[in-house]
């Protein structure tokens, strides 16, 4: 264990701790951290996506100089401020018609959906939520309110329905995942959720902690329907895989719908704690005074985020999602081919996953494996994170900067690191003080 995770464990609590394996870093630039003991670590995690452009970009950091040389307040509960302004401009430029209303900010995805739980409920006066089993919409009190992560130590809300998600390798195939998963939700809404009070539908366009759960073909333009003949609003959490990372700039346009209400956070600011809502008028609107915190609305943090999407849009990144999520895809299910551990390789652009098993016939999730590959990764110079409700997924939410040979790079360390847990090389007791999810 290095000195300075030693003098963490002395100094900082615990209660926000999700830890894999003793990573301390003093620094890092683009898809690297630097270690505490000088080490260089390729980072495909990048603070669970929230580093969307890489460490340290310098659009990011001119944009916080620029905006901390003159800086115009704090918040914007009191008064208006041009880069909370110029932000929700294009932000409300990004989405889809239906959405173009007006922006909320906030500091992370967890109060974003948390003011859009308690926000749909109050303005349509609808007491329903409907959310997936497996989601993960936050860590505040509202947030897990309406999420369905077992790992989770938060209640539940009175009206939350958690329903499946359409999982195509567990079902043995993307239309056995679909069909059941959309007669699940038509059941009930025949029986014991009546449509007519449902408020709105959380969805996930990909399941990122639920295990990187890709939807099949179909399955929201039929959901989309549903909410549609109901009246129903549909809120697209794109807080992780969104703002370029699955290879389109709204994860949901793989689906080919329309939502009424999108939340961005993690990756928007760069690395800088900020998140947005982005939905009609008639709802944000609904009251003043209804969500706020005293440094919402910052304006350091609106800056870099406006950055971050300049960035997006002139570095050509979802392109580079695409091509190098592609390029890492590749490489991922040769791994597959020769690495017996792995099950099944998903995804879309840079937001992939890769479930571990037992067994390939039994599918059983080899979740000690899981946490034996990500400790040994770290051992070799990989940063890599795991999930789903079995924790058996190896994440790769990597910086939309990477580049196809750092992609190959990332395979390679893996490889090493699945060879040497399979072959019993990776001494167990290194998990003991490390609970993962």
């Amino acid at each position: 264990m290095s000195d300075l995770y030693a003098r963490e464990s002395r100094s900082v609590s615990k209660m926000a701790h999700l830890r894999f394996f003793p990573q301390a870093v003093v620094g890092g630039s683009g898809a690297y951290l630097t270690g505490d003991d000088g080490r260089q670590l390729l980072d495909f995690a990048a603070s669970w996506g929230a580093v969307s452009l890489g460490h340290s970009h310098p659009a990011v950091r001119e944009a916080v100089n620029r905006a901390l040389s003159d800086q115009a307040g704090a918040s914007y509960l009191s008064t208006a401020n041009e880069s909370c302004v110029l932000l929700a401009e294009k932000l409300l430029s990004l989405v889809p018609e239906r959405a173009r209303g007006r922006v909320w900010f906030g500091h992370s995805g967890s109060d974003a959906n948390e003011t859009v739980a308690r926000m749909v409920v109050a303005a349509t006066g609808r007491p329903r939520i409907l959310a997936f089993s497996g989601a993960y919409h936050g860590g505040t009190v509202g947030s897990m309110a309406v999420s369905g992560h077992p790992a989770q130590q938060g209640a539940r809300a009175e009206g939350l329905t958690l329903v499946p998600y359409p999982n195509s390798y567990a079902a043995g195939s993307p239309e056995a995942a679909k069909d059941t998963a959309l007669a699940h939700l038509e059941r009930l809404f025949a029986t014991e959720v009546p449509p007519e009070e449902v408020a709105a539908f959380f969805i996930e366009p990909i399941q990122s902690d639920g295990g990187m759960l890709v939807p099949p073909d179909g399955y929201f333009k039929a959901v989309e329907g549903l909410c549609r003949k109901h009246g129903i609003l549909l809120v697209s959490d794109e807080v992780k895989v969104g703002l370029g990372r699955s290879g389109r700039f709204n994860a949901f346009e793989h689906s080919g719908i329309e939502p009424d209400i999108v939340v961005f956070g993690k990756g928007l600011g760069g690395g800088l704690p900020i998140s947005a809502v982005v939905g009609p008028e008639a709802i944000m609107n609904h009251a003043v005074a209804f969500s706020l915190q005293t440094v919402h609305g910052n304006p350091v943090c609106a800056a870099a985020a406006l950055a971050v999407l300049r960035a997006i849009e002139h570095d050509h990144l979802v392109e580079n999602a695409e091509r190098t999520g592609t390029v890492l895809r590749k490489a991922l299910d040769r791994l597959a081919a020769r690495q017996t551990l792995i099950g099944n390789v998903r995804g879309r652009g840079l937001a992939l996953g890769v479930e571990l098993v037992t067994d390939r016939v039994s599918r059983e999730p080899a979740a000690r494996q899981t946490a034996l590959t990500v400790y040994r990764a770290f051992q070799l110079g990989l940063v890599l994170y795991y999930v789903g409700v079995r924790s058996n997924v190896l994440e790769f939410t990597p910086p939309l900067t990477l580049t196809e040979s750092q992609a190959q790079e990332g395979v390679a360390i893996l490889d090493q690191a699945l060879a040497d847990v399979a072959a019993a090389r990776v001494d167990e007791s290194l998990l003991a003080a490390f609970a993962g999810w």
